[in-house]
């Protein structure tokens, strides 16, 4: 085998350097366009998380205002409701006392006020010279209502001063009863009042005591 003289090892080292060179000059070349690749894509990647992003939210918007929609829906529907019990019961409340035995000659609605800092309200007051028979009117009456019903009429005296020396009865009103509320009401001494078709009738017995508060 002839041994290769300077001249041809100087020039093999030569293209060595020079392959190595253009090697290097390749992989720095792929490097770059992977990484503007990379950067390509990362900026892809931000750009679609942005617009989910904003998807997620206007959907969100959108649950949150139609959940508003169905509630205001629900407080009207439940307002509405309110006032034509309201109605039925104011209609029949004066007969319907004096039947048993509360000779009350007129009605008031929605007595509101503060004190102290308290707010009330009573939905329905039938009274006459010495007796008032407030009545608290829902449309699904729960044992929750007849407990804050309750509270309320043990502060009736300290709210409506004019009221102060007269015996004090209590009354519910609704459309349905849930959770035995009406039975628990008339074990508190309250007159229990079921609005019906059109009109409205005491379900307590004929015996039924009221508590005077």
């Amino acid at each position: 085998m002839p041994t290769a003289s300077i001249e041809q090892l100087q020039q093999m080292i030569s293209d060595l350097i020079l392959s190595q060179k253009e090697t290097d000059a390749k992989f720095k070349e792929t490097e770059k366009f992977l990484n503007q690749k990379f950067s390509e894509t990362r900026e892809l990647f931000k750009e679609t998380e942005k617009i989910l992003n904003q998807k997620f939210s206007d959907t969100d918007a959108k649950f949150k205002d139609t959940d508003r929609k169905i509630k205001e829906a629900n407080a009207l529907f439940t307002s509405q409701w309110g006032k034509l019990i309201e109605s039925l019961v104011k209609g029949d409340l004066v007969n319907l006392l004096r039947q048993r035995g509360i000779d009350v000659h007129d009605t008031s609605e929605r007595r509101k006020g503060n004190h102290e800092g308290e707010n009330y309200e009573f939905d329905i007051i039938a009274h006459n010279g010495s007796e008032i028979v407030i009545v608290e009117v829902k449309t699904t009456l729960r044992t929750q209502d007849v407990k804050l019903f309750l509270s309320k009429l043990a502060k009736v005296k300290l709210w409506l001063a004019e009221y102060k020396h007269f015996k004090i009865y209590g009354a519910v009103a609704y459309l349905k009863a849930e959770e035995a509320s009406d039975i628990m009401a008339m074990n508190k001494g309250l007159f229990s009042i079921r609005a019906t078709g059109n009109s409205a009738t005491i379900t307590n017995a004929s015996e039924f005591v009221p508590f005077v508060f």
